[in-house]
């Protein structure tokens, strides 16, 4: 029998309006309902019912226009590491999502030392704070709050905000908005009925738009005209970007097929996948799209085990894990950066268990992006600092 949670997904990511039908139309109206509150809200924002605060730095915004993954961590730790090159300090702010510290708000890490782990920040933040050198991470649902604790403590040049399109209470210097490539809108609808957190309107706010997974559609400059043209957005500067899956670490099971004999390995190449039997669990906002990305790697998926994004593993979860691996025969066991750091402590596996994580590129965009983000921090050339780029007085 499929699960309502199932039942949801499908009607949500689907076309068919007759599959589940009185589902859709249930869901349909509840997106009505949605949508009249967004256009509300948006609304108030633009009259100046309901004000905008700014924080006395430059603000940049990492967000996209649905629910669901499209890149937006990996996307912020490419944006820190690059504001860095070009000679600014960057400080993260995050929302900190089911951490402990989400409400109170609080320091993930100084840029040198992890001060939270992932059950206080929340698994991504952790994540960006762990893999981040000298780019200090802070979480917090009230963003201003947050920001304001990273002026006072770090007096960065730079915020980058995650996850922060639709946080309209906060005023930001430069929107960048993540959309994939092969369904930027998804099926059209509004959220529940559809993905769509905001209807298409929404890009007139970003500053540039970023299309992900643009290696999985046969032309991605066709679907940047495609975008522009169903989405009012042609003067609005596009740049595409690609998925890079590399080996986080491998941390060696009790049957182990591992030849190096570090018990933690972080160097060794794809190609050791090649032909193994793989278990494969995740915990995503598009787990299907994870298990796509181990099957390209060559390996044969043995079996899956999935969960809603943000899953907190419990010791029952990770034993069904564990067993479903040996039933399938397993060689090793496959997850994702983000779904390691709920589960590290765990210090005995079955298998070898390999993390997989991501990296954005741009690859011939990539001169591009730079270009754009250096002139955008650089104020038209002029090196100043960039507080004084800031659209509106704080």
């Amino acid at each position: 029998m499929i699960s309502i949670q199932k039942k949801i997904e499908t009607v949500m990511t689907g076309n068919n309006d007759h599959e589940y039908f009185f589902l859709g139309f249930f869901l349909s109206m509840a997106s009505k309902i949605y949508g009249g509150a967004v256009k509300l809200r948006q609304k108030l924002y633009q009259k100046g019912v309901v004000k905008t605060r700014r924080l006395p730095c430059m603000v940049i915004s990492v967000g996209n226009l649905s629910v669901g993954g499209t890149g937006k961590t990996p996307m912020t730790i490419y944006l820190a590491n690059l504001i860095q090159d070009l000679g600014y300090k960057a400080v993260i702010i995050s929302r900190g999502y089911k951490g402990l510290a989400e409400k109170a708000g609080g320091i993930v890490s100084d840029g040198k030392v992890l001060l939270m782990g992932p059950e206080t920040a929340g698994d991504e933040p952790y994540m960006m704070a762990a893999k981040l050198k000298n780019v200090s991470v802070i979480v917090g649902k009230n963003r201003w709050a947050a920001g304001m604790l990273a002026v006072r403590t770090f007096q960065p040049d730079v915020l980058v905000l995650d996850d922060a399109f639709q946080h309209l209470k906060l005023g930001r210097d430069l929107d960048l908005v993540l959309l994939d490539c092969r369904r930027p809108f998804g099926n059209g609808h509004m959220f529940p009925r559809g993905i769509m957190r905001e209807p298409v309107s929404a890009l007139s706010r970003a500053d540039a738009l970023i299309l992900t997974r643009s290696d999985a559609v046969p032309d991605a400059k066709k679907a940047i005209h495609g975008l522009k043209s169903a989405s009012s957005t042609a003067d609005k500067p596009v740049f595409r970007a690609f998925h890079v899956p590399y080996i986080h670490k491998v941390i060696k099971g009790e049957s182990s097929i591992f030849e190096q004999k570090s018990h933690s390995i972080s160097t060794c190449r794809l190609e050791f996948l090649n032909g193994r039997k793989a278990f494969v669990f995740s915990g995503l906002a598009d787990n299907d799209d994870f298990h796509r990305t181990v099957q390209g790697l060559d390996c044969v998926v043995s079996g899956c085990m999935e969960f809603p994004d943000h899953h907190s593993y419990s010791r029952v979860d990770i034993e069904n894990i564990f067993q479903s691996a040996r039933q399938a025969n397993a060689d090793f066991l496959v997850t994702t950066e983000k779904d390691y750091v709920r589960i590290s402590s765990r210090n005995t596996y079955p298998v070898d268990l390999v993390v997989l994580g991501i990296e954005i590129t741009f690859g011939d965009d990539d001169d591009a992006f730079y270009t754009f983000i250096q002139s955008k921090l650089n104020c038209n050339g002029e090196r100043i600092p960039p507080q004084a780029c800031t659209k509106f007085t704080p």
